[in-house]
């Protein structure tokens, strides 16, 4: 006989969920398995007020799909016209200094969508561009190039 077995067992500290059989778990079970189903089973049965309450929006489709979405329709990178010269090369700007011929500048074909005004333009060129701001365009046109805009 320890002395464990001698005092009350109000003195101990180990006397929960002793007795009364299966404890409300049922006698064939024993609180096993899964009974309200694995993971998320029965959001939409059992499981509802849980879903509604904690995740709402979870079922369910909302709006429309759009079948003929065109991505990146605003696609326009933007170079400025103090900048427009370095897109044609170091001796480009020299060899048609005191000539008749224009260089053609093609913006798009180094990637830029758009041709801003920001600075000026000192020599004539015929400057290729998706689009282009007005301002840009007369400064073009003023120093005796020409704008053409490409699809």
């Amino acid at each position: 006989m320890t002395w464990m077995d001698a005092c009350p067992t109000r003195l101990h500290h180990n006397r929960k969920k002793r007795g009364h059989v299966s404890a409300g778990h049922g006698r064939v079970g024993k609180h096993r398995k899964h009974p309200g189903g694995r993971g998320l089973a029965g959001g939409q049965h059992h499981h509802r007020i849980n879903m509604d309450k904690y995740h709402p929006g979870y079922f369910g489709k909302v709006g429309m799909r759009h079948f003929h979405l065109k991505q990146n329709q605003y696609w326009r990178p933007i170079v400025n016209l103090d900048s427009l010269w370095s897109l044609a090369g170091e001796g480009v700007r020299e060899k048609y200094k005191n000539t008749e011929k224009v260089p053609v500048i093609d913006a798009l074909q180094h990637g830029y969508g758009k041709v801003l005004a920001k600075g000026d333009i000192s020599q004539a060129a015929i400057v290729r561009t998706r689009f282009v701001s007005r301002r840009a365009e007369e400064k073009i046109k003023a120093a005796g190039g020409v704008v053409e805009l490409i699809a």
